[in-house]
């Protein structure tokens, strides 16, 4: 190894090791150095602190190696709540299996991010001043945006230890881009062509002429053959306007008020029809009621459906 070489080596471990000593992460510094702008940009046109921004992604994100970050763009951990019909990802968090936004790219996670907090309920936090990144970081958790108890502590212990509220005096930013593709597409989110119910704990859609699972799949984040399977459809099946088509796999057992509540046949209705109604799988319902595969029910029949 060449003497320059070994210079470069030992210095590259001393900054390294320097580095550590300070509680300083170089991943994490990777993340300011390829984002901040973007943050800045953020900042210049929602008012909201770059430092907080920067500090909640690399939180959020676990500086963008997260399994979210990674798979699904999203680098602020935001859920897909009710205003949210575009596609997701399922990651369990306060309970299992919770459904995360999944973006086209970072940047249209940071824009987002930005759109979020300007909902009501976050309306306290812009009378801060963006250069008070200690009463931000304090309001996002009294807003209820985590519920880590230590979540201030942690979003100020970055800011701090990172020195990222030199960010927030920022008057330009380097970063430019052309956002009115983003807002077209996020704005397309809120006007999707259905809406998304819930039934005995699971998400499901009724579907429109034309459906097919493939335009499912691109709309829900959902596979085609996962919405067929969820749905115990026969090979070849074609969706038909009214079907009804769970998002996840459904349950063994009907919500618990139906505990002692039996359904009963109506005329047109199949095994099939029922366990789609409650949420419930046919195989469970059959066994429920100890009927055989072929069972073809009747009028009248009561059946157990919990």
């Amino acid at each position: 190894m060449r003497l320059k070489s070994v210079f470069i080596f030992i210095l590259s471990c001393s900054v390294s090791l320097l580095l550590q000593a300070q509680g300083i992460s170089s991943q994490y510094l990777s993340y300011i150095e390829r984002y901040s702008g973007m943050a800045v940009d953020q900042m210049l046109r929602y008012k909201i602190p770059a430092s907080i921004t920067l500090a909640q992604g690399l939180l959020e994100s676990g500086a963008g190696m997260s399994s979210l970050a990674r798979e699904a763009n999203n680098h602020f951990g935001i859920k897909c709540g009710s205003a949210w019909k575009g596609p997701y990802v399922l990651r369990d968090d306060d309970a299992r299996n919770e459904k995360f936004r999944k973006y086209r790219s970072v940047a249209e996670s940071y824009e987002d991010h930005s759109r979020f907090l300007k909902q009501s309920r976050y309306s306290s936090l812009f009378a801060l001043s963006p250069k008070d990144y200690k009463g931000w970081a304090r309001g996002l958790k009294r807003c209820g945006y985590a519920t880590n108890p230590r979540y201030a502590s942690l979003l100020i212990d970055l800011i701090e230890r990172y020195d990222l509220d030199k960010y927030d005096k920022f008057k330009s930013s380097h970063f430019h881009m052309d956002y009115s593709s983003i807002d077209r597409h996020l704005d397309s989110e809120q006007l999707p062509s259905h809406l998304v119910y819930r039934n005995n704990e699971n998400y499901y859609i009724i579907a429109n002429t034309g459906d097919t699972f493939e335009s499912l799949s691109e709309e829900t984040g959902v596979s085609a053959r996962d919405i067929h399977r969820f749905n115990e459809l026969p090979k070849g099946y074609r969706i038909q306007a009214g079907d009804v088509l769970y998002l996840e796999r459904k349950r063994k057992k009907a919500a618990r008020k139906y505990k002692n509540v039996p359904h009963v046949v109506k005329a047109g209705e199949s095994m099939y029809d029922i366990a789609q109604r409650y949420g419930i799988r046919l195989e469970s319902l059959y066994v429920m009621n100890n009927l055989p595969a072929d069972y073809a029910v009747s009028v009248n029949d009561c059946l157990r459906v919990r």
